[in-house]
Order: structure tokens, then sequence, then C-alpha cells
């Protein structure tokens, strides 16, 4: 049975050194959910508090309404999945998965029926006999998930289990991890640094920065609405650009003044920060008004064709256009950008805060 998981008051300490001062969490029963974040921001020894392999400071954790602080891990009934695979090399294909289910002393047939079933989900029958020098990448990372799932554990933990796959291997694998995980609806919580990743796997996603939660939501909300100036860098790419509040939108440092009707909990002259997405910039082709720019140089990638523009306050900002059968724009170009306004995030100066409804 699926539990959700609630994180009251968490405290970690490594000595003088506090790695996570104050963290409360709710992640929600079968629901798929990702702590991202740069390395050394706390989401691996989040992790490892949940399952029992660092020591509490400070704080409850809870399987369901149960403590589990002082419960051994493996009593947490947790299925654990590493970066580096932690597969036993001298054991076939079959007798890892089969490993944690014997050591809960099941009987023979149920072990062959679980094991049976979770070679097959995950696609790696073919392989049950061989050892795992003889399997790629992906492969072995199959059998960690088979073996991690068998036991049928309440809570499924994975730790960057895709970083030491290459790029091609990394996509096909997140995809079956979600699929995987969407059919047996289990309780979730996955670590990555990678903020694509993070997107096409999760129902939600919590951004951590030096051990605090700056925001929690779903891929669409993070991207679209992020709550400050670090998650908005974090998700997906961004121009950053210096702007003022006027009456009734913002101005940029070249005068071109922007209409925007969702600006909440600021004043006319406050300095701010314009966070725009690549796709969020339009080249004005037709002599309308807009910011200041150059064009540097572009980068054609089929579909799309990436521009990265000079401003006028010297700030390189990158577009994404479709690509048109005419001609690519010249370097060199003067040309004027307008802007998306439903679109675009404003952060106050110092980036800590939305000021978007």
């Amino acid at each position: 049975m699926n539990v959700g998981i609630s994180i009251k008051n968490a405290v970690k300490k490594y000595g003088d050194f506090t790695a996570i001062p104050d963290l409360s969490l709710e992640i929600k029963p079968g629901e798929f959910f990702t702590l991202l974040g740069p390395s050394g921001c706390g989401k691996t020894t989040l992790l490892r508090m949940i399952a029992g392999f660092n020591s509490i400071e400070g704080g409850q954790f809870y399987f369901g309404d149960r403590l589990i602080n002082d419960l051994d891990p493996a009593k947490r009934n947790i299925g654990m999945v590493f970066q580096n695979y932690a597969i036993f090399p001298h054991l076939t294909v079959r007798k890892n998965v089969a490993f944690g289910l014997q050591n809960r002393k099941l009987p023979k047939d149920q072990i062959e029926k679980q094991t049976d079933k979770f070679l097959k989900l995950m696609k790696i029958d073919q392989f049950a006999d061989r050892l795992p020098e003889k399997l790629s990448g992906g492969q072995q990372q199959r059998v960690a998930l088979a073996r991690a799932l068998a036991i049928e554990p309440d809570v499924l933990l994975m730790d960057e289990p895709l970083s030491n796959l290459d790029a091609k291997l990394r996509v096909e694998m997140r995809e079956v991890i979600k699929e995987i995980q969407n059919s047996l609806g289990i309780t979730t919580v996955y670590v990555t640094h990678d903020q694509e990743e993070a997107m096409a796997v999760s129902d939600r996603i919590a951004v951590m920065s030096d051990g605090v939660i700056q925001q929690v939501g779903s891929p669409k909300t993070l991207y679209q609405r992020p709550g400050n100036l670090f998650v908005s860098t974090f998700i997906g790419r961004t121009n950053v650009i210096e702007c003022r509040i006027i009456e009734g939108g913002i101005e940029f440092k070249d005068g071109f003044r922007l209409a925007m009707k969702n600006l909440v909990d600021c004043k006319i002259g406050d300095e701010a920060l314009a966070s725009v997405r690549p796709e969020e910039l339009v080249i004005n082709e037709n002599g309308e008004e807009g910011i200041d720019a150059t064009v540097a140089y572009s980068t054609f990638l089929g579909l799309n064709t990436h521009y990265f523009v000079d401003l006028s306050d010297g700030q390189r900002a990158e577009i994404v256009q479709e690509s048109k059968i005419d001609d690519i724009i010249e370097n060199g170009t003067k040309i004027k950008l307008g802007v998306k306004a439903e679109k675009i995030n404003v952060f106050t100066k110092d980036g800590s805060r939305s000021l978007v409804k």
C-alpha cells in the first residue's frame, strides 16, 4: 500500500555545519515527487534521511501516520535505486531481482512468481541468467529498478539514477521509469540536478538551494510562474533584464516601456528584474517598438533558430524563433525585440520574490 510522506521541521547537521536548517514537506500517496537542485543543495541528504541512512538532528518524518525517525531502514519498506546501480556483480540478473524477496524469507514459489513479474515488467527477462558485466548500463539500471520494485515497497527512493548513462539512454530510461511508476502508482521520491529530467518525470518538484526549499509545484507552474529568481534561472533558460516599475508596467534601460496588468506588491520607481524566456522574445519585423538589440550570432537547429543578441546595455540575450524559409538574420543586424508581456516574470531587485500576480 502506498503512503504519503510528511516531513516536519527537519534539521540535518554535520558537526558545526547545518546542511538542512528547517525543512517541511508533504508528499502525496502515489505521487512522483522530485527533489531538484544544484550539487550540495541538500537533496541527497534529505533522501538519505527519508531512507534511514542519515541521522536526523531535528524534526519528524512520517510514512502515513507512522513516525519513522528511529525506525531501522530495513523496516521502512522502501525500495532504493542508486546512482551506481549497486547490483551484485557475482549474481545473475534473476538472483539480483530476487535478493530482497529471499531476505524476507518468502516461499520459493512466491519469490519465483514475483521475480518473473518484474523481469517481464522491466523487459529484462531475456537476460535472466546473465551476469551484470554482460549487460549495458541501461540494462543494469533496469535490473536495479526491478530489484527495488520486486519487494513491493511503500516508497521508492531514487538517487540520481540516470546520471551515469549517455544522453540517449537517459531519455529512454526516464520514460521507462515514469511509465512503470504510473502503472504501479507507487509513491516515489526522485533526486536529480537535471531540470529537464525532473520536468519530464515529475508530478511535482521541490527546488532546493542551500538546504532550503525555494518552491514546490508542478513542472508547468515552476516554469511559467517561478516564485523567485533562483527558481526562474534554474528551471529552463531565461534572460534576466534590468528594468524599473512604472505606471501600468515596466520600463527597460533603453526606454522601451511594456504594459503589464498583473504586477503586485510594488511601487512606481522600484528597480526590478524581468525574467524573459527565449521563446517570450519576438523579433519585430514591421517597425514596431521594442528593446534595442544587435544580432551577435545565430544557431540553426532545424525546427527553431536560436539568436544571440546584444542589448544596448551590453547584456547578451537569447531568442528562440521558429525557423523560416527566408534567410537567417545576418550578424550585426540591428533589431527591435517585442516581449510577450503576459508570459514574462518580474522579480524584486534582489530576486527574492515575484511581483507577478
